[in-house]
């Protein structure tokens, strides 16, 4: 392990960097801050840089830790988050215009059990407006550019998060997956990325967008820092009542597994359909390396998920609305025009139908389980194709833009809408060297099985240790 530039380990050997006294939290801080200097410019990966506050807090992590005091796992380690979770006296905008100056009272549960496992903050990271978007385009402050080539998208609506683990800015970062905002970031940037189940994470003091399909997870660089961070934030909160109460799983134990003997479905249809040649090379070669680590594939044949993304779009559509009602009344020169067109979708669906997209999860979901019937999980394409420009992307509020979100998000929605997890790991480049990422999907709470096959595929390849360079 290499400490000559802590910004490069990654999550867990910082960690171990520091705890040891091999390098210092000013060290790793500074490190971190330095990166930030070179590479915002061109990225705009983050909303706020709190440069003196954190090697403040540093020299603090340092000193408690020369008297052999330890806050936690993560003690001294820097890291920011996409800046819709709320954090105590710090200004958290979500992305918007009408949250520029929104100052929290409290803090995230998630953000809280991170920072109480010893973290201090770097500053805030970028995000499309409050969440509502999935390539990186923010019309107030600009869009996110990707550290693999700066031309093209991160993946939103975490596209702060995507773009600054890529670029080492920060050793890893909060998400929120309500229709891909995880996996997009992580398969469009080359990191690492968790959608967890819905239910596992507390969402208190989260940015709400659809309060039945908004989950917290993280992006990092390995499936270990993820299966870290994940087991720091999971368990029940009195906070929020819609979280599970069953007991955590030990996440890292997972890592250590071997995935031999476990199977691993592909589906017959959708999620291999209309691929881009890259894409499907390396959704083959995934396939050949986890088979070479003794996983066994079978195909699936799984209900028509179109009819799954039709109705994620039905309740994401209706239950944003519902969030946004009173300011899309009283200040809707304050939106985006993409983000205010979507929003004002959503006053179109009725009632009745807005209950009976909820009301056929249940049955949509045991379906789904009944298809994938003696299989660990499933592996698909987290999106057709690599990073599209953002120049190419940039179509507002034009009739192609619906098209294009939809063509992107196609094969991320229906597990949102079935509430599933779902792992997005670094599988491959382009001939152009943009990444690509492939998806793990999970049963309910089953995050242990897919950090097990993630993590073996990390163990054999290299693709999440590249990290682009500043030219």
């Amino acid at each position: 392990m290499s400490v000559t530039e802590p910004a490069l380990l990654s999550l867990i050997e910082v960690a171990a960097a520091i705890a040891q006294k091999k390098i210092s939290s000013r060290e790793a801080t500074q490190s971190c801050l330095d990166r930030t200097a070179k590479w915002q410019p061109s990225l705009n990966a983050y909303m706020s840089i709190e440069a003196d506050a954190a090697l403040a807090a540093a020299d603090v992590a340092d000193a408690k830790l020369a008297k052999g005091e330890s806050r936690g796992v993560l003690h001294g380690v820097p890291l920011a988050h996409k800046d819709m979770y709320y954090d105590e006296g710090h200004v958290v905008t979500c992305g918007s215009h009408i949250r520029r100056d929104f100052v929290a009272t409290t803090t995230a549960t998630s953000l809280q059990r991170i920072k109480d496992a010893g973290t201090i903050r770097l500053g805030s990271l970028q995000m499309v407006e409050f969440a509502y978007g999935p390539l990186g385009h923010n019309s107030h402050y600009g869009a996110v550019h990707n550290p693999w080539a700066f031309d093209h998208v991160t993946g939103g609506s975490s596209s702060g998060s995507g773009s600054a683990v890529a670029a080492r800015l920060t050793f890893a970062a909060l998400g929120s997956d309500t229709g891909g905002s995880i996996r997009l970031p992580a398969h469009f940037c080359g990191v690492t990325g968790l959608k967890t189940t819905v239910g596992l994470i507390s969402r208190a003091g989260a940015m709400p967008l659809s309060q039945s399909l908004d989950t917290v997870g993280p992006l990092a660089r390995t499936v270990e820092d993820c299966a870290l961070l994940t087991g720091l934030m999971a368990g029940a909160d009195p906070l929020d009542p819609t979280v599970s109460t069953r007991a955590v799983p030990d996440y890292m134990a997972a890592t250590k597994a071997s995935a031999k003997g476990m199977t691993v479905g592909i589906p017959k249809a959708f999620y291999v359909d209309d691929l881009d040649p890259e894409a499907a090379r390396i959704l083959q070669d995934t396939i050949a390396t986890l088979k070479s680590e003794g996983v066994s594939f079978v195909e699936v044949d799984l209900p028509d998920q179109r009819q799954l993304t039709a109705a994620c779009q039905m309740v994401l559509a209706t239950e944003a609305a519902a969030i946004h009602k009173r300011w899309m009344i009283e200040r809707p020169q304050d939106y985006g025009a993409q983000v205010l067109s979507r929003l004002q979708n959503g006053f179109a669906i009725s009632g009745v139908s807005y209950i009976e997209a909820l009301r056929w999860r249940g049955p949509a979901l045991a379906a789904y389980l009944a298809a994938v019937t003696g299989t660990d999980a499933v592996l698909a394409p987290v999106a057709p194709a690599a990073a599209p420009t953002i120049a190419e992307t940039d179509v507002g509020n034009t009739t192609g833009s619906e098209a294009m979100i939809q063509r992107l998000t196609r094969f991320t929605r229906p597990i949102n809408y079935l509430g599933l997890p779902a792992l997005s790991i670094p599988a491959g480049f382009t001939a152009s060297k943009l990444p690509i990422g492939v998806q793990l999907i999970g049963r309910p709470f089953d995050e242990t099985t897919l950090l097990t096959i993630g993590a073996a595929f990390q163990r054999v390849t290299d693709f999440h240790t590249k990290c682009p360079e500043l030219t």
